[in-house]
């Protein structure tokens, strides 16, 4: 057997903490990926891994012999890709989780316009809202706008997005125009759950903003129902400039007291700690922070 092999196996099964994630990034059977672990065991004379019906976790030696392979590993596959030429042509499935908002913008042109240049790239995208955990399930990338990291991960810093309080001109024609903020204070919310349920907010910066108090219509944490539900004129929202740009130039939307400085936050691409990053990982990094990436695109502008 494999001894090089085994050892990136049980690297890559006490990472994911799952030996069926391991075998799918591997593209091995489940039972060669047990047989390769097994081997790697047998040849330490210790038990590695703790095995339930449910998870997989490290032993005490499995952790300490972990620290020692990983950067054994990192190191050559640096080597190999450095010899194989670093730019070699990205290939393969890039797997990557997004905001539910993505789904609203124009993000699918920048995924066109990457996979017209790498055509051997392809995609497997989640737009659940779910934070998944990049390491267990997988991931090569995730987009976020979380200002914390999990253990073990980098952060790319892409761009910043400032987020707008919008509504649909029919609904400010019935209720009213704010003019200064404590207007807002009764006015019908689209509440992201993650943000606020009962509708109360500090919408902008300053130590001096009033906290306002809106009534929630729908509480959700599917960005993309409430930026929908805004359009038909159920109530106020907040969104991404990504998202509500478009259709405030449209006149579809307007902008409420658009004079106050609104909440801004870093997008970040988001990816484990490796010194080593597959081509297709590393070129679609690249290519977001580019000049052609977000930067570019009118939406994200």
């Amino acid at each position: 057997m494999d001894s090089l092999l085994s050892l990136r196996v049980f690297a890559a099964v006490a990472e994911a903490r799952s030996f069926v994630a391991a075998a799918d990034r591997l593209g091995l059977s489940a039972a060669m990926t047990s047989k390769h672990v097994q081997h790697v065991e047998a040849r330490v004379g210790a038990r590695l891994l703790n095995r339930t019906s449910r998870r997989v976790s490290l032993t005490e030696a499995g952790a300490d012999y972990l620290a020692t392979i990983r950067n054994l590993l990192d190191g050559l596959e640096a080597a190999e890709a450095r010899l194989a030429d670093l730019h070699v042509e990205p290939r393969g499935t890039l797997k990557m989780s997004l905001p539910v908002w993505f789904s609203a913008t124009g993000f699918t042109r920048l995924l066109a316009n990457y996979r017209a240049r790498h055509p051997n790239v392809h995609f497997d995208i989640d737009v659940s809202g779910r934070q998944v955990n990049l390491v267990e399930d997988a991931y090569d990338l995730a987009l976020r706008v979380s200002p914390t990291l999990d253990e073990g991960l980098i952060a790319k810093r892409l761009m910043e997005i400032s987020f707008y309080l919008v509504a649909a001109p029919s609904l400010l024609d019935r209720i009213g125009r704010p003019g200064k903020v404590d207007e807002l204070n009764g006015m019908p919310l689209l509440a992201y759950t993650p943000v606020s349920t009962d509708g109360r907010m500090r919408l902008w910066r300053g130590p001096q903003t009033p906290e306002v108090r809106m009534t929630p219509v729908i509480q959700s944490a599917n960005e993309a129902l409430l930026f929908q539900a805004a359009l038909e004129g159920m109530g106020v929202v907040i969104m991404p400039h990504p998202v509500a740009g478009a259709h405030l130039r449209s006149g579809a939307l307007e902008r409420l007291l658009p004079d106050q400085v609104g909440p801004e936050v870093t997008l970040s691409a988001i990816y484990p700690n490796r010194s080593f990053l597959p081509a297709k990982t590393r070129s679609f990094l690249d290519f977001l922070a580019g000049p052609e990436g977000l930067s570019s695109d009118p939406g994200f502008a």
